[in-house]
């Protein structure tokens, strides 16, 4: 049976609204193959969520053609749905008004922040198109570890959250991008060269609001459709990880960026579009098990969301008084207690993070995130311990432990590595291979990729640092984590293949920044798109 075929769809400017949600008192846990979602909603509509998540997934395989493989069960995106907008903002900790919610990607801790389940047949609501969006960007950075230029980033992205889930089990890719119909009407336009060429359109910007986001999703659906230039992303894409510059490779890919740009105006206006659509037969679903929170999990649940969106020294202090008091109320808990653990982890708190952590597993031997917060806090105590070897063998125990529940977790095998650098121990080859088997398992994790090629470059593996470097270091969005990784590159240029670098550990640890996603724009907004 053939799974993809084309259809042709009404460009709409409507956007329809939805009900909201029924009112439930308690949490639920929905696992399947790629996804944990944590939400107060009911059973049947969290069900569905996780059902219509996978189809995402499995058509996302289908049309771009990418087998990704299963994820081990901590590598997991992990989804907390956290209400309204308003719930949404207290939990970030911000007041923007434009945020529609977070995602952030780490090795076995990838997290996302949506608003509202809005389960319906269709083009789906705002805020799960949020979550799709988000989710594109995950499926693509896990299958390749060189970054879009942000146009096509941000395009392909609109291109797959525009989905339509069909009654019948179906799915619809590549629509219409609906929840850009007034900004691609009402706001300033984007031209094709501002989209190419980054410098020009931070140029041009201000403080406007523009249909960069509209007009990089229209570009890709042209792109992507139009006969007379297939293979032309593709080209496009390889040029830019051989070295050009976005410009350079439009130009030479796309010809006259002034023809491009007619078409693309022209393609706005036309009255139907093309999609891919993927039949039921072609979306396996695989098993989804769903647990019901206890009380004081989800009591918790604020909590924990707060902790693992990242807190600082002074959020971190008030938040464990809360976590402390629904302890006090729940001491046999096992998931009340392993979210104790992380927050008193988080406040600096060793010994007591410990102690609930302890606590935890007496009571539940499979609570992850209990092996891992124990093992942060034995880590960071290891330090400054009297007797270091014996501090950071203690360390490794729950480290260990975890490893053997789940020889994938990434978080073990990271700290096995270190357990050898924080005493100044030269890493045996194990620890060595632990760490690159980490940065395989969360290739979208790029500070850990930038670890491996320190440590690759420290034993002479020029040629293998050089290839954990160059996607970091060509990354078309730029940063600090690309700053020092072509820094590095630089330094590599002279090196000598089998003799090791000499090289300073400062710069050794790098957080990635989180990535802030807004609210879809309804045409009257002020607020900054950019979702990077």
């Amino acid at each position: 049976m053939n799974i993809i075929r084309f259809a042709a769809l009404f460009l709409a400017a409507s956007f329809g609204l939805l009900g909201t949600q029924s009112a439930n008192a308690a949490w639920y846990e929905a696992q399947s193959d790629h996804f944990v979602i944590y939400a107060d909603d009911s059973e049947r509509d969290i069900r569905r969520f996780a059902e219509n998540l996978e189809k995402y997934h499995k058509a996302l395989e289908i049309v771009t053609g990418r087998t990704v493989a299963p994820p081990s069960p901590s590598n997991r995106v992990t989804i907390f749905v956290v209400g309204t907008q308003r719930q949404l903002r207290r939990v970030l900790d911000t007041n923007s008004r434009t945020i529609g919610g977070l995602y952030i990607p780490r090795a076995g801790a990838s997290r996302a922040y949506v608003q509202d389940i809005r389960n319906r047949n269709g083009y789906p609501h705002f805020s799960t198109v949020i979550l799709l969006h988000e989710y594109a960007h995950h499926f693509l950075i896990s299958g390749s570890r060189f970054a879009m230029p942000r146009w096509m980033s941000e395009g392909a992205a609109e291109f797959f959250a525009s989905a339509l889930f069909e009654r019948e089990g179906g799915m619809q890719i590549g629509l219409p991008a609906q929840h850009r119909a007034n900004e691609l009407t009402f706001a300033e336009p984007v031209s094709v060269q501002e989209l190419l060429d980054p410098k020009l359109y931070e140029q041009n910007r201000g403080r406007r609001y523009d249909a960069f986001y509209g007009r990089s999703w229209l570009l890709y659906h042209f792109l992507t459709f139009n006969e007379a230039r297939s293979g032309q992303l593709a080209e496009y894409q390889r040029r830019i990880r051989a070295g050009d510059s976005g410009l350079e490779a439009g130009e030479t890919v796309f010809g006259d960026l002034d023809t491009l740009q007619l078409q693309l105006d022209n393609y706005l206006r036309v009255r139907k579009m093309s999609t891919f659509s993927v039949v039921a037969e072609g979306l396996p679903i695989g098993e989804i098990t769903m647990r019901r929170l206890s009380r004081g999990e989800g009591e918790m649940m604020s909590v924990r969301m707060t902790s693992q969106r990242g807190v600082t020294r002074e959020q971190a202090i008030e938040l464990v008084e809360e976590a402390r008091e629904i302890a006090a109320e729940y001491p046999q808990d096992a998931g009340v207690l392993a979210a104790l653990a992380e927050a008193e982890h988080d406040a600096g708190n060793d010994a007591e993070a410990i102690a609930a952590a302890d606590g935890a597993l007496a009571i539940d031997p499979t609570r992850v995130n209990a092996y891992v917060q124990k093992g942060y806090s034995l880590f960071r105590m290891a330090a400054d311990a009297p007797v270091p070897d014996a501090a950071y063998d203690a360390a490794m125990t729950p480290m260990s432990q975890l490893n053997t529940r789940e020889n994938d977790h990434p978080i073990p095998l990271i700290y096995y590595y270190r357990s050898f650098t924080e005493r100044g121990i030269e890493p045996p080859e194990n620890a060595r291979l632990a760490l690159e088997r980490a940065a395989q398992l969360a290739p979208f994790d790029q500070g850990l990729w930038f670890q491996v090629a320190f440590m690759q470059a420290g034993e002479g593996k020029i040629g293998l640092a050089r290839a954990s470097l160059e996607p970091l270091a060509r990354n078309p969005h730029g940063g600090r984590l690309s700053g020092f990784a072509s820094i590095l590159m630089n330094t590599l240029e002279n090196a000598r293949e089998g003799e090791p670098l000499v090289l300073s550990t400062s710069n050794l640890e790098v957080e990635v920044p989180e990535v802030d996603v807004p609210a879809l724009p309804d045409g009257d907004s002020d607020g900054d798109p950019d979702s990077e």
